[in-house]
C-alpha cells in the first residue's frame, strides 16, 4: 500500500501523509520498509520522483530543467540537479549527453 501510494503520486508523498499524521509510527515504518525494500520510504520517493522527471527529459517534452523540476514538484531546479547528481553521479547535461542514454530513451517512450 505504501509503495502504491508513492507510485501513484510519482514519489511526492510525505511520510506524515503516509502515516496519516501519526508520526509515532515513523521509525517502525522506516524499519519495516528498509527490511522489505532495502531503502527508506523517503529514498524510494526520491527515486520515483526523479524517474518521472527523467522520463519527461528523455522524451524531450521540454529542454528546460526548471520547468521539469517544477512539474516534478521539486522545490527548485537546484534540488532537481542535486538529485540527478546523487543518483547518477553526473550533471543533467552529462547524463543526457552520455552514449548509454540512447538505449534508456527507448524504455521511456
Amino acid at each position: 500500500m505504501t509503495i502504491d501510494a508513492l507510485l501513484s503520486t510519482k514519489g511526492n508523498l510525505s511520510i506524515s501523509t503516509l502515516l496519516k499524521g501519526d508520526l509515532s509510527k515513523r521509525r517502525q515504518l522506516e524499519r519495516k520498509f528498509f527490511k522489505q525494500i532495502g531503502v527508506s520510504p523517503k529514498q524510494l520517493g526520491k527515486v520515483i520522483r526523479l524517474q518521472a522527471a527523467l522520463k519527461m527529459l528523455l522524451n524531450n517534452k521540454t529542454e528546460n530543467l526548471t520547468q521539469i523540476a517544477y512539474q516534478s514538484e521539486y522545490y527548485d531546479q537546484a534540488h532537481f540537479i542535486k538529485d540527478i547528481k546523487e543518483f547518477t553521479g553526473v550533471s543533467p547535461k552529462d547524463f543526457l549527453g552520455h552514449e548509454n542514454m540512447a538505449l534508456s530513451s527507448l524504455f521511456y517512450k
